[in-house]
C-alpha cells in the first residue's frame, strides 16, 4: 500500500533541508517518533537510528524502542528511511517552488499494516508539522 501527501512549505529547499538534515529533528515533524538517537554516521545512507515511539502499534506500547535505517539521501532534495519494526518505508522529496518548497511524502508498507500501525495519516500530519515549523522560522525574517 502506498500513501502520499503534498504541501507547500514557507521556506526555500535549503532551509527545509537544514531541518531535515539534523537527525534529532525527525521527532519534531514525524508522527509516532518521540526521540531519535542517530548513530555516529548521522544523515548518511546506511546509518541506523534508534527511535523511541510515541504511539502504540501492533503488539507495541508507547515508549518502546525501534530502529530505522536511512536508505536514500540527496542534499536539498530527498530523504528516505525504512522503519525496521513497523515494516514501512518513508520518503520525503523537496522541490523549489519560487521562494517556497513543494514537499511530497510517500509511505509504503503492507496493506494491512499501515492502518494497524496508525500510519494512514502520517504523511499528511508530517507535512502539517513541517509547515508549522517552517511558518515559525519564516516569521523570524
Amino acid at each position: 500500500m502506498r500513501i502520499k501527501a503534498e504541501h507547500n512549505l514557507l521556506a526555500p529547499p535549503a532551509d527545509v533541508w537544514a531541518l531535515l538534515a539534523e537527525p534529532r529533528h525527525l521527532s519534531d515533524w514525524w508522527p509516532g517518533y518521540r526521540v531519535i538517537r542517530p548513530d555516529r554516521r548521522g544523515l548518511e545512507v546506511g546509518a541506523r537510528w534508534e527511535v523511541v515511539r510515541s504511539q502504540a502499534g501492533l503488539l507495541r506500547r508507547p515508549g518502546e524502542e525501534g530502529l530505522i535505517a536511512i536508505t536514500e539521501v540527496e542534499e536539498n532534495a530527498l530523504l528516505a528511511w525504512q522503519d525496521v519494526q513497523q515494516h514501512f518505508t518513508a520518503k520525503i522529496e523537496l522541490e523549489a517552488a519560487g521562494r517556497q518548497t513543494r514537499a511530497r511524502i510517500t509511505v509504503e508498507g503492507p496493506w494491512w499494516r499501515l492502518p494497524v500501525e496508525g500510519l494512514r495519516l502520517a504523511p499528511k500530519e508530517a507535512l502539517s508539522r513541517l509547515h508549522a515549523l517552517c511558518q515559525t522560522a519564516a516569521g523570524l525574517y
